[in-house]
């Protein structure tokens, strides 16, 4: 199991936002739903790895918020709030989003697992902040150009162009620039290493 916390910066000197990140993250399916915890930060607990990587790159992408990773159990039968739940995923959530707030220049994100599960969380970190560098790197010039590709899909480009009004070039170009084709091939791998680390390999 996989939970997420994640905690606003610099929430002392801004307004509350986490009403925004809720109604971002809804449609990121769980088995507890994504609510405030306390403060300024939310939490949900969810089974899907490739969902944790969904929702990880979402935050990001929002900007000003530290994204903590947590793997390992939730106590059952599951409670109704994230709130009222135990279980070492919510312990290591706790600890990878207190680490997310010293990454520095880095992506501000941490994974979390136990000891039979920590080699892969810490690749799975990697892989995360590597994708996140690209992330934060893009401009909303580009996110409007990404937002309508579809990975796997041949002739999006020039349909893309077609929609914006603007040369398939234009569109290349900026898929290139925001290394948008690297990001869909590593999203599984992410996936895959948050797997394994839920599994203790």
């Amino acid at each position: 199991m996989f939970v997420l916390t994640i905690d606003q910066a610099g929430s002392r000197s801004s307004a509350d936002r986490v009403p925004e990140l809720l109604g971002l993250l809804a449609p990121i399916p769980t088995v507890l739903p994504w609510e405030r915890s306390v403060g300024d930060e939310a939490q949900g607990a969810l089974a899907g790895a490739g969902d944790v990587v969904d929702a990880a790159l979402l935050c990001l992408r929002a900007g000003g918020w530290y994204v903590g990773i947590g793997v390992g159990e939730v106590e059952r039968p599951f409670p109704r709030s994230p709130r009222e739940a135990r279980g070492s995923a919510f312990v290591a959530a706790r600890h990878a989003v207190e680490r997310a707030k010293k990454t520095g220049d880095r992506a501000p994100l941490a994974v979390e697992a136990p000891d039979d599960g920590a080699r892969a969380a810490a690749e799975a970190e990697g892989v995360l902040a590597l994708l996140g560098r690209h992330v934060l790197g893009r401009s909303e010039a580009d996110w409007r150009i990404l937002d309508l590709l579809r990975a796997g899909e041949r002739g999006t480009q020039t349909a893309v162009a077609r929609a914006l009004g603007i040369s398939p070039q234009a569109v290349s170009k900026a898929a290139g620039r925001a290394a948008w084709h690297e990001e869909q091939a590593v999203r599984p791998a992410a996936a895959r290493l948050l797997a394994l680390a839920d599994t203790g390999v």
